[in-house]
């Protein structure tokens, strides 16, 4: 088993950052107007999740840890509703959304088996 020294040793930190890093790629194509609208809250709430993720990880409380990877999830859901949006309204493509909800839901599925591990009750 591999020692975890860090938050950056965790593959859902590294997987949240990717899908961060990906939204802001993807976003640079929708329309300037949103700029300060769906734009925005797509990228907050995408570097929210690794964020989260850390900011937990530092407050070497398993409990308060499972608190913060909680709120990471919240933020996730949160960006796959904004993506859905994005697509509803036409803003972004069908074909450069999904891949990015694959992404959420690789992150979640990483999030859900860290939080049971956390705080198993």
């Amino acid at each position: 088993m591999t020692k975890i020294d860090s938050y950056r040793d965790r593959l859902v930190w590294e997987q949240a950052m990717d899908l961060a890093a990906t939204v802001y790629r993807t976003t640079r194509a929708w329309p300037r107007e949103e700029i300060y609208g769906l734009t925005s809250q797509a990228c907050r709430a995408a570097t929210s999740v690794p964020a989260n993720i850390a900011e937990g990880y530092g407050r070497e409380n398993p409990k308060s840890y499972a608190q913060f990877l909680r709120i990471a999830q919240g933020s996730l859901k949160e960006l796959e509703t904004h993506l859905l949006v994005a697509r509803r309204v036409e803003i972004a493509a069908a074909a450069s959304v999904e891949p990015l909800l694959a992404q959420c839901e690789s992150v979640g599925k990483l999030l859900r088996l860290l939080v049971r591990k956390m705080a198993p009750d």
